[in-house]
């Protein structure tokens, strides 16, 4: 009776090891499942924050388009142009961007070689300077290109193509961080010259 007694409390020993070990891996593999999660909730965050940005600024160039007689006149977009519409600046460019040498979906770390910066009230995009909102600072200042495409389809107008671009935090690197681009075609009506229509 002793060897039974004795063999059984080796197979509860094995027994209650090998539960241990199942329960120990379904612990880690939790741990790391909560990990995954809020490393691709953490990249949906950055993806909205900079599609947000993108489109802020592709409604301002919209919103400008509409003001005074913004849209009824147009230039030839030279490379290295930079104007910031904080200060009132902007442009209607006669030529598409691909037309100019350059593609709206590649943006370095300073933008595009041909923009209008805008940076929507409470924003921020210095390093470790939320915004007045209390959000972490963006990678870059969005911006846009608007390209004048002639008479509207309907005739009645002026149409445009405004393509615009924002990017996600700082917390990754310019080189690193989220950008989204986004492009409109946008018809102006009312008030305008239509500047192609003759």
């Amino acid at each position: 009776m002793n060897k039974t007694n004795n063999s059984e409390r080796g197979i509860a020993l094995i027994s209650s090891l090998l539960l241990l070990m199942i329960l120990t891996i379904i612990a880690l593999s939790m741990f790391r499942s909560f990990a995954t999660q809020e490393h691709v909730a953490g990249n949906l965050r950055e993806k909205e924050r900079s599609l947000h940005s993108a489109e802020s600024a592709q409604q301002y160039a919209e919103w400008w388009l509409n003001q005074g007689s913004n849209g009824t006149s147009t230039t030839a977009c030279s490379m290295g142009t930079t104007l910031n519409a904080n200060a009132g600046q902007g442009q209607v460019c006669n030529q598409l961007p691909q037309t100019m040498g350059f593609s709206v979906t590649n943006v370095t770390a300073t933008g595009w070689p041909i923009q209008v910066l805008f940076l929507p009230p409470g924003m921020s995009v210095t390093a470790g300077t939320p915004g007045t909102n209390g959000d972490p600072a963006y990678a870059l200042t969005p911006g846009f290109y608007i390209t004048d495409l002639g008479k509207a389809a309907d005739g009645q107008g002026e149409a445009y193509q405004i393509d615009a671009y924002g990017s996600g935090s700082t917390a990754m690197t310019v080189a690193t961080a989220t950008v989204a681009v986004v492009e409109s075609t946008y018809e102006i009506q009312q008030g305008v010259t239509c500047l192609s229509c003759n």
